[in-house]
């Protein structure tokens, strides 16, 4: 049996950006960065940052777009996922990111990244999980 499952908390670099494939289907992505703390044998703090690419499909993805914004922390789980591509200068290409199955967002309603990011709606209540988990048809990946 094979296990692909990523769980990661962080802060949000970016604001989500939402679009909709050709048929339809919505795909949100967005930036997470993660920091591992430690301490050397010379007893000095070190911090290494990890930048990380989330991609949120259907539901999931329009709540994303709706309820995150840069600076945000929140969980993200999901599974990992590489693209190869050519550029535009004909090298071959690769791109790791997460797609995300489930998304808890940490920051309380009252807690702000920043006072100049901008306030948005939240309801009292999350949707229910099992309306977040759907099938994804390869088809409607726009890759």
């Amino acid at each position: 049996m094979d296990l692909n499952k990523v769980m990661i908390i962080g802060r949000l670099t970016r604001d989500p950006e939402s679009r909709n494939t050709p048929q339809g289907a919505n795909v949100t992505s967005f930036g997470i960065a993660t920091n591992f703390v430690w301490t050397n044998a010379g007893g000095e703090r070190q911090e290494k940052v990890e930048y990380h690419n989330i991609i949120a499909w259907r539901k999931l993805g329009e709540i994303c777009a709706q309820y995150l914004q840069k600076g945000r922390r929140v969980y993200i789980e999901g599974r990992l996922q590489t693209q190869k591509f050519t550029d535009k200068d004909g090298n071959q290409r690769s791109k790791t990111e997460i797609v995300a199955d489930n998304m808890i967002m940490l920051d309380s309603k009252s807690t702000s990244p920043s006072e100049s990011a901008p306030k948005r709606e939240t309801s009292a209540e999350t949707p229910a999980m099992e309306e977040l988990k759907e099938e994804i048809n390869i088809e409607e990946v726009p890759f």
